[in-house]
């Protein structure tokens, strides 16, 4: 937790954005697995609430009436019987107080709150909700049905929430710092173990147990397959093979909670091949390229089509791709290596605030998301600014479904040599991705250690 005066500045900003009405950011509750006592899942705070209330205890409602410039921290103390299985925890009055909140209610005077502000015809702000259970208590108090909630939700609330969380103080970027430390110890922790004869599982739990030693859990589900053709590859039972490629793209959660998400692509048997080593060779040059170019003004998403021009030009190279650059872009026909988005903004959430909207967090006034197969799973693509974290991750990837799809549609036939595609089925999928964080006159690494990329690094490191 930061220290108190870090909350209460950032809720009295929040409250001259918002300006009039009352604030209600909801905290997470414990999600049992299979049975109530069950707590498999990892208590996870919300990061909103976390932003602006910095406590991780379950069961809490931030409440901020902005027309009377009062704040309650709303919560049940807990009893007895919790004390005996869980131990001693503060009162909500203390931890109010811990993060400079003057008052303290019990859950039951949230009902009230929002009843008086409904008959007074006040402006009620929430955020668009992701559990159920929140979605059931925005339903009991404010009688907006689930499926109308993500609608009903403040727009004025959530573009306060992304004009102040999107951009990182120096606090927040020292502890995005130290989840990159974790990071990098669970990707060379996967580097060394990977081998012939192992099984994706094994080197997957391993990778999921440095983070969960060195800080809070993972960021997100760990991804670890030869399969690197399949974007979201979690581990399964499959023999690591001498030959194939292993991905992993994996990420931690620091004890304050914010994030940290890089990608590396290696071979399991520790040396590339000479064709792994030409497609290895472009994504590391796009890889690099964007250091060179993202800055202060310009806009994300034309560093992403810059990205892509240069993976055609290089992939026109070998053969794979020909034409015109331009009109290959342009057409979308890159889109069969790279059909996701270069980036996307990282902090608290590993995709940042993505769950308050993605034409809020990553896009504005100025630009839109795209509709086209690739781009559109473009996750930012507005101006960047001095203090934003975005991932940098571009990739190469050969999904025999979608060369026999668009081959059989004919697609893009001008830019595409399929039959020199077809060779390359069982290639799999390479991308490198690292964290960036935009300076006032470009852009630097997140991290103070660098995991291996650099092929001959990749290959000494595994040497080791």
């Amino acid at each position: 937790m930061f220290n108190k005066e870090t909350y209460i500045e950032r809720r009295a900003q929040l409250k001259k954005l918002v300006n009039s009405g009352i604030i209600i950011l909801f905290g997470n509750n414990e999600a049992p697995n299979n049975y109530p006592n069950n707590s498999y899942y990892p208590f996870r705070q919300d990061s909103s609430f976390l932003y602006y209330f910095g406590q991780r205890r379950d069961g809490l409602v931030g409440v901020i009436d902005i027309d009377n410039d009062k704040e309650y921290l709303v919560g049940d103390d807990i009893d007895i019987e919790d004390i005996v299985w869980y131990g001693s925890v503060d009162s909500v009055a203390d931890l109010a107080a811990q993060v400079g909140v003057a008052n303290s209610a019990p859950m039951s005077y949230l009902r009230s709150v929002c009843c008086d502000a409904i008959a007074a015809k006040r402006k009620i702000h929430f955020l668009p909700p992701y559990r159920h259970d929140t979605k059931i208590q925005i339903m009991d108090l404010l009688g907006i049905h689930p499926s109308k909630q993500k609608e009903a939700a403040s727009v004025e609330l959530i573009m306060a929430v992304v004009k102040m969380r999107q951009v990182k103080t120096a606090l927040e970027i020292a502890e995005i710092e130290k989840a990159c430390a974790i990071g990098y110890e669970m990707h060379t922790t996967a580097m060394r173990l990977t081998k012939p004869g192992l099984t994706e599982k094994y080197i997957g739990g391993q990778v999921d147990g440095v983070a969960h030693s060195l800080g809070e859990q993972v960021s997100f589900a760990t991804i670890f397959t030869q399969h690197g053709e399949i974007m979201h590859g979690t581990p399964s039972y499959n023999v690591l093979e001498s030959g194939r490629l292993a991905l992993c793209d994996a990420g931690a959660e620091n004890s304050e909670n914010y994030c940290s998400d890089n990608t590396r692509t290696f071979p399991v048997n520790g040396k590339f091949t000479q064709r792994q080593l030409e497609i290895y060779s472009i994504v590391e040059a796009c890889h690099d390229y964007v250091l060179d170019v993202a800055k202060p003004g310009v806009l994300w998403y034309d560093v992403h089509m810059e990205v892509c021009r240069m993976m055609t030009d290089r992939l026109k190279e070998i053969g794979l791709m020909k034409g015109d650059t331009e009109e290959a872009v342009r057409a979308g026909a890159h889109a069969m290596f790279l059909p996701h988005g270069l980036g996307h903004m990282m902090g608290m959430d590993v995709h940042d605030m993505e769950g308050l909207g993605q034409n809020y967090v990553g896009f504005d006034d100025e630009i839109q998301p795209s509709t086209q197969f690739g781009t559109n799973a473009l996750r930012c693509g507005k101006r960047l600014q001095e203090g934003f974290v975005m991932t940098d991750e571009p990739g190469i990837y050969f999904i025999p479904a979608l060369i026999d799809d668009w081959r059989a549609q004919g697609l893009h036939r001008d830019f595409i040599n399929y039959d020199l595609l077809e060779t390359y089925k069982d290639f799999g999928g390479i991308r490198l991705e690292d964290d960036i964080l935009i300076t006032a006159d470009g852009c630097r690494f997140l991290g103070k250690d660098r995991i291996p990329y650099h092929p001959k690094d990749v290959e000494e490191f595994m040497a080791q």
